[in-house]
């Protein structure tokens, strides 16, 4: 099968004359010079020429710079990217998405300047054996293409080879198109003595098979064509750079995704632009996230800081929070620190006392007084069985693939999942013998694929297969090889040593790449690739859905690099491309969270494209497209965009730097975004711009925001003070309770309410969203999976319990014997510990209200009135606040519908003579924290009483619909009210009119 390629695309012919067109003006013209023959070879002499010399053929630009740059600008103004000022150099930038076509583009665009200006010579320097071999196998596939397009122009390409200098003579004396593919460590300078034998100088030393001459100096005389693929990589430093200008080039042309310098910004496909318009796959991330497993004492470190004394660490621990959840929080930490303590007490914490801190540079770690454990810098001891969670990321990755295929075989679409491993010995090792053994990966993989096989929904895509068979004929690894043998005489697969330079991993891409059309057919059993983490670069496959990444250690490989790999849109069996998100949709298998993958793909696409998320650029709108007066076809303009700038910063829509503020996404949300009068023809095209830099629009409105103010005509009246004399004094409480009835009380809500499940895996996915405003993740489904870990040891129930509840050890082994639950405990000690206690704890609080006595304090002590006078209160007068004529202040903040429907009602009867929204620092303490009342109401019944209540607003009376802890709390205000006498009537009431049942 083939891949067929469409010649047709609007943003590939958009890249490709951005480049053709840098040189508009140019005639068509070559130059020629002069090769001195062979000698002693007379079989090449012949093939090359004439005897007094050969002639070479070069390119020729005659174009001075200004015409140069003014097609630069024209290019720029229409692609809609930042102007360049000068023509400082002859480099020239295209920003392309990995997966949209680049080296396609780059290739075709060959073509196009030898077609329009007859240029010949064209060199494309790689950073990696992985490029190269990529950039060959696309000019294989891409020949026929090219030659049906271009009127079968001849043309040849070759990899640079230094054993094969005929290629070179033969670049410099042929007169049709050539194309030299060559890695940059070929021609990079790496000393100075040239007398050593080197294969990365031979290109820059005389050689008896060039006539004495320096094979360089042939492409020099060329003056090539060179376009760098992966600039970022290729030109980083000063000699690579150097290398590059000993070419001679007639320009260079710098094709990537993830530019360091951006020389003469030609055209921008940014991965926002690939994503909005579809040109690659939609992204999906799965998170697998670990739930009530805390059996174990998890340490991570994450960064440690030594530029103050003392020395702290920030470490990442499973923290007793509270109601008894436990969550896994980052703590700054320093030498000395119990970690017992700074997890609120969890046990699986007696002995990890900080006893070292050590900062040095690529050894940071902590060390702990009682423990062995030494965690280093982004490692964790305490985590889930590193097998088990394995097992599953192959698993979720083998299901998805079961589904997609369901959904796609029948659309003629094979599915591929790519898996990354760090150590090749995980999916292959090799007996004393020399006998290839499948690696644990390997086995993970059968057992689960033949899992997932026998599901019934799956029946339809094996037939009558052995799926035993099928299990081991679907996936492959693609690795480095050793000179070393087999025990089949085959050579050993070996880890690679992450440079992707060496001569093993070009054997690896080489295989890689021959059978990258050949893994798309159906006909080919191989579903499932395993290859190098250190291979990640240079391979990719337009039909791998799945990738996930299978490291040891947390993975170090950067977000698009892994993405990258799958981003291309799937072709069918006819090679043909098939578009749209229904079909186009990747699933990374992440070793995070799903957040903090976005998080970080956020993050690299800002530092590695240069992208300002929600940032408006001056140049932003210079390419929309507009009429002239004289009825052309134009462009908006630089000058013009940037006096719309100006006005958005004046208006506040944008500060200083461009960033996009509220101000902005509420008149986008309304539709009245003001834009400066010689603008207002192009108002929607601009506003369309901005609305995707905006990002999301789902904010307040300020306009509605109030700041609450005293209203001293109530604050200052008898009415207020005498209720609040009434209500303002503290009290205090004693209790007293049966502890048979709480033992039995305990040990039957543990029997009959306790819920200890084991541990689970939960794997999360969300779609990504990548839009100008940012990187967002929107979760679509959960999935669990039951853990069931058995390496942990069992903690002191009844001691923890006994520090947390000051029961006595009796009562608790009594509370613990009579719930036979006791059985549970094995499963997950640690979630069985923190719901006992909570369930102890909280019936000792009811028990406690039970038996409680308040008494109240002496008459100094007590809430002054001038307390009112500091608060500071806000709210939004279309959300949460009325104006308030009665009331303590002008308006009063609710917090529930409830509350809303009371405070209406106080307004607007009669009766109600003065009331106040009770504020937080007027509270009641109680044994379950401290209590605050809704409201204080004077009530005035015909002039005839003064009635004083403190009404607990709620929206059932029936005491079953309330929370326990809600109605020990009512039950201690009721209590707290009493103890100051009669003077104050405390009510819990659903709305007005029961309430005012007591007066009418």
């Amino acid at each position: 099968m083939k891949i067929q390629f469409d010649g047709s695309l609007d943003y590939q012919r958009e890249a490709i004359d951005a480049v053709t067109h840098l040189f508009e003006g140019q005639e068509v013209c070559q130059t020629n010079f002069t090769v001195a023959p062979l000698q002693g070879e007379p079989q090449m002499a012949m093939n090359f020429g004439q005897e007094s010399g050969d002639l070479g053929v070069g390119n020729r630009l005659r174009l001075l710079d200004e015409d140069v740059l003014e097609n630069v600008r024209d290019i720029q103004l229409r692609n809609g990217v930042a102007p360049s000022t000068e023509l400082d150099t002859l480099d020239f930038t295209v920003e392309m998405e990995t997966g949209t076509g680049k080296t396609y583009v780059y290739l075709r665009s060959v073509f196009e300047l030898n077609h329009r200006y007859d240029f010949t010579k064209f060199i494309v320097v790689v950073p990696s054996v992985a490029i190269k071999e990529g950039v060959y196998k696309s000019l294989q596939m891409t020949e026929p293409h090219f030659k049906g397009l271009y009127d079968n122009t001849p043309f040849d390409y070759f990899v640079y080879d230094s054993q094969k200098l005929g290629q070179v003579r033969n670049f410099a004396t042929s007169d049709t198109i050539q194309i030299m593919v060559i890695n940059i460590d070929a021609f990079r300078r790496s000393f100075e003595d040239s007398e050593k034998e080197d294969k990365a100088n031979i290109i820059h030393r005389p050689h008896d098979r060039m006539t004495g001459n320096k094979p360089i100096e042939f492409i020099q005389a060329t003056n090539p064509v060179v376009i760098i693929d992966e600039p970022q990589s290729v030109a980083s430093t000063e000699k690579s750079r150097e290398a590059i200008r000993s070419l001679n080039p007639l320009c260079t042309l710098r094709y990537s995704a993830t530019h360091l310098d951006k020389h003469h910004m030609l055209y921008r496909l940014d991965s926002v632009d690939a994503y909005e318009r579809k040109l690659v796959k939609q992204i999906e991330v799965s998170g697998i996230e670990v739930q009530d497993s805390h059996n174990k004492a998890y340490v991570k470190l994450l960064e440690v800081d030594n530029r103050k004394s003392p020395i702290r660490a920030r470490l990442e621990l499973d923290l007793l929070q509270k109601g008894g959840k436990v969550a896994r929080k980052a703590k700054w930490v320093r030498s000395g620190e119990d970690l017992l303590d700074t997890s609120g007490g969890r046990s699986v914490y007696d002995g990890y006392i900080i006893e070292d801190i050590y900062c040095e540079p690529g050894n940071e770690y902590v060390s702990f007084t009682s423990q062995p454990d030494i965690v280093r810098l982004g490692q964790a001891i305490g985590q889930v069985d590193e097998d088990e969670y394995k097992r599953l990321q192959i698993r979720k990755t083998i299901e998805e693939h079961l589904e997609k295929e369901l959904k796609l075989q029948p659309r003629g679409i094979k599915v591929l999942s790519l898996f990354f491993i760090d150590r090749v010995a995980n999916y292959k090792t090799y007996d004393e013998d020399g006998n290839p053994q499948p690696g644990k990966y390997a086995r993970i993989f059968e057992e689960e694929y033949l899992r997932a096989a026998r599901k019934p929904k799956y029946q339809s895509l094996f037939g009558e297969v052995d799926l035993e068979t099928e299990a081991r004929d679907v996936h492959n690894g693609y690795f480095a090889q050793d000179k070393k043998k087999d025990a089949k005489g085959e050579a050993r697969l070996k880890d690679s040593r992450g440079e992707g330079q060496t001569q093993a991993d070009e054997g690896a891409y080489q295989l890689i790449m021959q059978d990258k059309e050949r893994l798309l057919s159906f006909e080919v059993r191989l579903k499932f690739i395993f290859s190098h983490s250190a291979l990640k670069e240079g391979w990719d496959n337009p039909n791998v859905f799945q990738i996930c990444t299978l490291n040891e250690t947390q993975s170090t490989m950067k977000k698009r690099q892994e993405i990258g790999r799958g981003l291309r849109l799937a072709v069918n069996q006819d090679g043909e491309r098939v578009h749209g998100f229904d079909v186009n949709t990747l699933t990374v298998m992440a070793n995070e969270s799903y957040e903090d993958f976005a998080k970080q793909l956020q993050s690299e696409i800002e530092r590695e494209e240069g992208i300002r998320f929600g940032v408006v650029e001056k140049h932003m709108f210079a390419g929309i497209p507009v009429e002239t007066q004289e009825g052309e076809s134009g462009y908006f303009g630089v000058e013009a965009s940037e006096t719309v700038w100006a006005h958005l910063r004046d208006q506040g829509y944008i500060d200083a730097n461009g960033k996009v503020q509220d101000d902005l996404r509420r008149d986008l949300k309304t539709g009245e975004v003001s834009l400066p009068e010689q603008a207002s023809e192009h108002a929607d095209s601009i506003t369309a711009v901005l609305r995707k830099l905006a990002g999301r629009l789902h904010i307040q409105n300020k306009d509605d925001r109030r700041q609450v103010k005293l209203n001293k005509a109530v604050y200052l009246s008898d009415d207020f003070k005498a209720l609040w004399d009434r209500i303002k004094h503290h009290t205090t409480y004693r209790v007293d309770f049966d502890v048979q009835a709480l033992i039995e009380r305990c040990a039957e809500e543990i029997r009959d309410n306790l819920r200890v499940g084991k541990a689970r895996f939960v794997t999360r996915t969300a779609r990504l969203d990548v839009t100008r405003g940012g990187v967002d993740a929107e979760a679509v489904k959960e999935t669990p999976a039951t853990y069931d870990a058995r390496d942990f040891q069992l903690p002191d129930i009844v001691g923890f319990l006994q520090n947390e509840t000051n029961l006595t050890r009796r009562t608790l082994v009594e509370i613990l014997v009579r719930s036979e639950r006791l059985s549970d405990f094995r499963g997950n000690p640690q979630k069985f510990v923190e719901q006992v206690q909570e369930i102890i704890r909280r019936q000792m609080e009811l028990f406690i209200v039970d038996g409680i006595k308040y008494q109240k304090l002496g008459d100094d002590q007590f809430y002054a009135q001038e307390l009112f006078e500091q608060e500071e209160l806000f709210g939004y007068l279309s959300r949460n606040m009325i104006e308030s004529e009665k009331s303590v202040y002008d308006h009063v903040v609710y917090d529930s519908d409830v509350e809303a429907n009371f405070a209406e009602a106080f307004e607007r009867n009669d009766e109600i003579k003065v009331y106040a929204k009770l504020p937080p620092w007027f509270h009641i303490d109680t044994p379950l924290g401290a209590y605050n009342p809704d409201w204080a109401v004077v009530v005035d019944t015909d002039g005839q009483e003064r009635l004083y209540f403190v009404v607990e607003s709620k929206g059932s009376l029936f005491y079953d619909a309330l929370r326990p802890t809600e109605k020990a709390k009512i039950k201690c205000g009721e209590a707290h009210f009493e103890a100051l006498g009669n003077e104050v009537e405390f009510r819990v009431d659903d709305n007005y009119a029961s309430f005012s049942e007591r007066f009418s």
